[in-house]
């Protein structure tokens, strides 16, 4: 379920695996990492709507990425938040009849008191989008074979989005000679988008469920980021400026957003998938420019 961009990046990935991903959403998808790949309407709030989905897909697996992702607004309309992300999940739960789910949470589900998070930290989510997300969790969890990645903060080049991600919008404001205003008191463990695809096309076909936790290896402030984005650029680090986290639209957020993993190195299926780290990954990507899907 869904076709944004970390959607359209994991179907890619199982399409070069030799599997055929269909993607779903209200509507058509018409970004560049969509291209090629099939879909079908559906919307999580239209039980009548995901039964035509699952008859016509037919699919061996779900997995459902679907939004809305806009923390903010989940923030300001929680009722809404919850029946897309929990109800859409007891819908699909519903429909699994046995099949495997796999779920792209979030970070969100933990208060941010703490440097880093665990799979066996105990959940207090910190914002209406954490709760919807950590309920939708347990709902597809409850059909005993179902995994939740939860990630952190998710970057790669998204032109092409409704809402570019925090590198993107760096970047481009940056190399344009624009000033940000972004938290130096908000943490983050970024993730490369297509290390969450990476992740996900191999666990899809794995037999792990629970919880399990996809961050970068490197804790930084948004600050450090985007100084760091500005570097990479040949742009003045002094663009980025320094903007309490309650004063910005990441003042729900929690403070610590940043996750670890107590069960990864356990997973044979993750061998080799190393998570990239921020400083590199950042710098590689800027120096190669956004790359357009064939």
């Amino acid at each position: 379920m869904g076709a944004g961009y970390i959607a359209g990046l994991v179907g890619r990935r199982l399409a070069a695996l030799g599997h055929h991903p269909v993607l779903s959403s209200r509507h058509r998808p018409a970004t560049p990492g969509t291209r090629g790949l099939d879909w079908l309407p559906a919307d999580v709030l239209d039980p009548d709507s995901l039964d035509r989905l699952f008859a016509a897909a037919r699919p061996d697996a779900v997995v459902t990425v679907h939004g809305p992702s806009d923390i903010t607004w989940c923030e300001a309309n929680p009722d809404a938040a919850d029946a897309a992300h929990h109800g859409g999940a007891r819908r699909l739960a519903a429909l699994l009849d046995g099949r495997r789910a796999l779920m792209i949470s979030t970070d969100n589900v933990f208060p941010g008191d703490r440097p880093s998070y665990g799979e066996s930290d105990p959940t207090t989510p910190a914002n209406a989008y954490g709760r919807a997300k950590l309920a939708a969790e347990r709902a597809l969890l409850a059909t005993g074979d179902a995994l939740a990645l939860r990630v952190s903060l998710v970057y790669g080049w998204d032109t092409a989005g409704l809402r570019p991600n925090f590198f993107t919008t760096c970047a481009l404001r940056l190399a344009a000679g624009q000033p940000v205003a972004v938290p130096d008191d908000h943490w983050n463990t970024p993730v490369l988008a297509d290390d969450v695809a990476a992740w996900t096309a191999a666990l899809l076909t794995s037999d792990v469920t629970g919880v399990l936790h996809l961050g970068g290896p490197t804790r930084l402030s948004r600050l450090d980021w985007a100084r760091h984005i500005a570097r990479a650029q040949g742009a003045d680090p002094a663009l980025a400026r320094a903007a309490p986290r309650d004063d910005t639209t990441y003042a729900c957020r929690p403070r610590n957003a940043c996750l670890h993993s107590e069960r990864a190195a356990t997973i044979p299926e993750l061998e080799g998938l190393a998570p990239a780290d921020v400083h590199e990954a950042s710098t590689r990507l800027i120096a190669e420019g956004e790359e357009q899907p064939p």
